[in-house]
């Protein structure tokens, strides 16, 4: 998994994208943590954990957006691409939704609370 984000990260940044990856900054940080500096920051969060799909639709959690990364037997670097393609080409709609990527599908859902 860290894999895939760390690539994935570093394809949206040669996008020209402001990438924060988390592992980079604060391993081992909480995922409410996590979420709330994506709101702060007005960012998205991109993630293959669907612990932060509970923290948004179950426990009411606000946030910017979420976008889901489900891409299971790709290797990393189709994983990366396909990232960046959603967000090159979804990227506007991702903001205050949630989003499932999955290999030749992204399903967004709009009206997440924002604060």
């Amino acid at each position: 998994m860290k894999a895939l984000i760390a690539r994935s990260s570093n394809a949206l940044r040669l996008d020209g994208h402001q990438v924060a990856y988390v592992a980079e900054m604060s391993p081992g940080i909480m995922d409410e943590t996590v979420l709330t500096e994506s709101r702060i920051s007005d960012s998205v969060l991109i993630t293959a954990d669907k612990d932060f799909g509970e923290l948004v639709f179950r426990r009411q959690q606000a946030s910017t957006g979420v976008l889901l990364i489900r891409l299971w037997g790709l290797g990393p670097a189709m994983k990366a691409a396909l990232v960046s393609k959603a967000i090159q080409e979804r990227g506007q709609e991702l903001t205050g939704a949630c989003a499932v990527l999955s290999p030749g599908n992204i399903r967004i859902r709009r009206g997440l609370r924002r604060n």
